[in-house]
């Protein structure tokens, strides 16, 4: 019995890990056709179409999806409309997320992540209700072994970041929106792709919340990454390190 279970339990995880790698690979393609819709389909002349397709390739998405979903941009294969919407809301404890997504059908979307929301002890705000929480920064991440912290610093700060964080897990360089394609090009010579790059919702200050508060949250959070029209979601939650250890346990 024992090991009946075992083999369903790991073939549950096998779905649920096909299920997350074909969702990723969705979303990325969605940003990929947005990306070659606005800049055109040449991603050496389109820097959000190149910053896509190096994050597709960081996930390790097949060339024939990337290729797929460019052609897709242009017309071939069926035309695709995508629509780029934001969301903003509260989560337990007051904290403020920020939901960006992609979407065929904005009265769907607006709907599903208003019951998210309302589901996981949340509620969701109006625009601007929480975005002056936040500032639009450029995030770049390349793993250790490029180079030392302090050669990585100066390849940055020569590019124009404005800041590097780097440890065992890798070099986390950030940026000014305005100056994230010049960066991370420029980066990209120098060491080759990042492991990722993109625009991310940095917070401005925090909301401590405790162990309850945060077990919700993290469901609301995981509830919104599932959705396949999210693309990017965004919380200025402060969690102690004790309660995470117990959480993460």
């Amino acid at each position: 019995m024992a090991g009946h279970s075992q083999f369903k339990n790991i073939m549950h995880r096998k779905g649920a890990q096909d299920k997350k790698r074909a969702q990723q690979f969705a979303k990325l393609g969605r940003e990929i056709i947005v990306a070659a819709k606005s800049g055109g389909p040449d991603p050496e002349a389109n820097p959000r179409l190149r910053a896509a397709i190096q994050a597709a390739r960081a996930a390790n998405m097949p060339k024939d999806n990337v290729e797929r979903a460019i052609k897709r941009a242009t017309g071939e294969g069926g035309d695709v409309n995508y629509e780029e919407v934001r969301y903003e809301g509260y989560g337990p404890g007051g904290v403020a997320v920020m939901v960006e997504a992609l979407t065929d059908n904005r009265n769907r979307t607006a709907a599903e992540v208003r019951t998210i929301f309302s589901k996981n002890g949340g509620s969701l705000g109006e625009t601007n209700s929480v975005a002056f929480q936040f500032e639009r920064i450029g995030e770049i991440l390349f793993p250790e072994n490029i180079g030392d912290a302090e050669a990585v610093f100066e390849a940055a700060v020569e590019a124009g970041a404005q800041d590097v964080q780097s440890d065992e897990q890798g070099h986390l360089i950030s940026c000014a929106a305005d100056d994230f394609s010049d960066v991370r090009d420029a980066l990209t010579e120098r060491f080759g792709d990042p492991q990722s790059a993109g625009l991310v919702w940095r917070p401005l200050n925090t909301a401590p919340v405790d162990e309850e508060q945060a077990q919700t949250l993290f469901k609301l959070i995981d509830a919104l990454d599932d959705n396949d029209d999210v693309q990017q979601v965004a919380a200025n939650y402060e969690i102690s390190d004790e309660v995470l250890e117990r959480l993460t346990a």
